[in-house]
């Protein structure tokens, strides 16, 4: 007489997948609540365990993504349907003699969690991921490596309908909030130049602006912010009255280009000769042959090519 086995199917923790398939546990979490898979069991104290075959599709999905596949498609087929979604793309390498995409970084997976936790307007995860990687990659590979594409990434969301204006603001709280509590525990800065950093009238974004401060106060440059929408006059009178080295400008892709030139040429006409012009931001892209008046920061991470210039022109 055979007897039926009682014995449970194998199970991973959440912990054990991570390691296993090199996906992060907030990517499994997030996953699990926008595409319902994985669809982990639950252990009476809440634990999340995950069956073998949900391991294994999760190993195929990391694989494909590393190739350079989106993973809300991928999430979509089966596991038969993965495996030969693989073939597929090993087959093609082969015959092209090249190489298959490079791995996602680990930023770039970093960057879809915060989107995905975005999409879901969960605040308190969105919070808790942009911490952690602030807290990974430090200041200036935060700016740099996560929030410059992150930002880019966030605005296509939104006109392909994925993210809403609501959760497109929530997004810029957060950033502005935590990349002023990390400028703000900065060491007091003691190493010229002084920066006055400002938006002109009409540039009410001042995301871009703490972008460049986080960069340069990371330096040691002493940084003092106007913040938004500050009229001429009053960014020359802030000048002169506390002997600042540089005024450096952001103009959102909101901006006009035109007027953004226009704004620079007439500051330049305020400011004493000495005083250089810092101007960075999406309204300026491809625009260094036209400005004169100031020096341009195209990527972010330039600013540090600029600081460093400036520098070695003052010994």
């Amino acid at each position: 007489m055979s007897t039926r086995s009682t014995v449970p199917p194998p199970t991973m923790s959440i912990a054990a997948v991570e390691r296993d398939t090199g996906l992060g546990k907030d990517t499994l979490r997030v996953w699990e609540r926008r595409y319902a898979f994985p669809a982990p069991l639950r252990h009476t104290s809440g634990e999340r365990l995950y069956p073998a075959d949900q391991v294994d599709k999760l190993r195929l999905i990391k694989r494909l993504m590393d190739q350079g596949h989106r993973p809300g498609k991928l999430l979509a087929l089966s596991s038969d349907d993965l495996l030969a979604l693989g073939s597929q793309v090993s087959t093609q390498s082969a015959q092209s003699g090249q190489p298959a995409l490079a791995p996602s970084t680990p930023a770039a997976e970093n960057r879809q969690v915060i989107l995905s936790l975005l999409a879901n307007s969960d605040s308190e995860g969105l919070r808790g991921a942009l911490g952690q990687a602030l807290m990974r990659q430090g200041l200036q590979r935060f700016v740099i490596d996560t929030l410059a594409p992150l930002n880019i990434e966030v605005g296509e969301a939104w006109m392909r309908g994925e993210i809403g204006v609501h959760q497109e603001h929530l997004y810029t709280e957060q950033v502005q909030n935590l990349l002023r509590g990390a400028i703000n525990v900065l060491p007091r800065a003691r190493a010229l130049p002084r920066v006055l950093l400002a938006t002109a009238p009409e540039e009410e974004h001042v995301l871009g602006l703490l972008m460049v401060e986080a960069m340069l106060a990371s330096e040691g440059a002493d940084c003092v912010s106007l913040g938004t929408q500050v009229p001429l006059h009053e960014i020359r009178d802030a000048v002169v009255a506390g002997h600042y080295d540089v005024v450096a400008l952001s103009f959102s892709a909101a901006f006009a280009t035109r007027h953004a030139l226009t704004v620079l040429r007439e500051l330049r006409a305020l400011l004493p000769a000495k005083v250089d012009i810092w101007a960075g931001g999406r309204a300026l892209q491809g625009k260094a042959k036209q400005l004169t008046e100031a020096r341009l920061i195209g990527p972010i991470d330039e600013v540090l090519t600029v600081l460093q210039a400036w520098r070695d022109e003052q010994r």
